[in-house]
């Protein structure tokens, strides 16, 4: 069963930044930067192994863009989606094997990383995920099969770079389990999360509400509107100070029109 961490970044120097991660694993990295060039490139971790590392140069933007270029560019049976503030912890690799290895019949597994937001796993025990779980997950948590995926693409639409700026992985996830897919959420941690400012959070701003409606919008259509209101009603707290509440509602629904007539087009 072969592995491969799949790196979305930008400007990075070169490919000796995967080190930093305590990445010890096959990895393809798509950096995002001025240039265009491909390699691969032979690197041994501190603990003697060697891995390999196709690091992939592009002019192109987005997030969702660069998660799909990892995944063409992957030979691996399984993969998994990591950001450039993920830092691995020791064995991951062997965590995520042996959870496939549980789970023979799943397509996708979530694994636990902890971060702020979240200081414990979802659950104290193996799961299946659902269309309300796998809201509350974010994107370098995911791990799957790559033939599992194959006709299931991340919405490039969305995401840091995009048009609208976040929940790429609740579409893809969502797209995942109406093609029948078996996700299953194992509580196993494999890695943290650097303590960074966000490089697409401008806070609870017009954007981001916009953005927030057309997500639920590509999400599902038909339960949008409800996404919207239990979303306003359920975060209030989080963004009452600083937009109102029927303020917040009127733009996700903005954004909800906006994306149906971009689909409708």
């Amino acid at each position: 069963m072969s592995f491969e961490v799949l790196l979305s970044a930008m400007h990075l120097k070169d490919e000796t930044y995967v080190d930093s991660l305590n990445i010890v694993s096959d990895t393809v990295v798509i950096n995002q930067c001025d240039t265009e060039s491909f390699s691969d490139i032979e690197r041994e971790s501190k603990e003697g192994n060697i891995h390999k590392v196709r690091f992939i140069c592009s002019k192109k933007r987005g997030l969702s863009i660069s998660r799909n270029m990892a995944v063409l560019n992957s030979n691996a049976d399984i993969c998994i989606l990591c950001d450039n503030d993920v830092e691995y912890v020791r064995g991951y690799e062997t965590v995520i094997k042996r959870a496939y290895e549980r789970h023979p019949d799943a397509d996708l597994i979530v694994f636990f990383i902890k971060r702020k937001e979240r200081g414990k796993p979802l659950s104290d025990r193996d799961m299946r995920m659902n269309y309300y779980t796998v809201s509350k997950i974010f994107s370098p948590e995911i791990s799957f099969k790559r033939e599992s995926i194959r006709g299931i693409s991340f919405n490039e639409n969305f995401g840091a770079g995009a048009k609208y700026i976040l929940g790429e992985e609740n579409i893809f996830l969502y797209d995942c389990l109406k093609a029948k897919k078996k996700i299953y959420y194992v509580p196993e941690k494999i890695a943290e999360l650097r303590e960074e400012e966000s490089t697409w959070f401008e806070g609870y701003n017009e954007r981001f509400f916009i953005s927030r409606g057309a997500n639920f919008t590509a999400m599902s259509r038909p339960f949008a509107f409800l996404f919207i209101l239990q979303f306003a009603i359920r975060k209030r707290k989080l963004y009452i100070d600083t937009m109102p509440f029927m303020k917040a509602v009127s733009l996700m629904l903005k954004g909800k029109k906006e994306y149906e007539d971009f689909c409708d087009r």
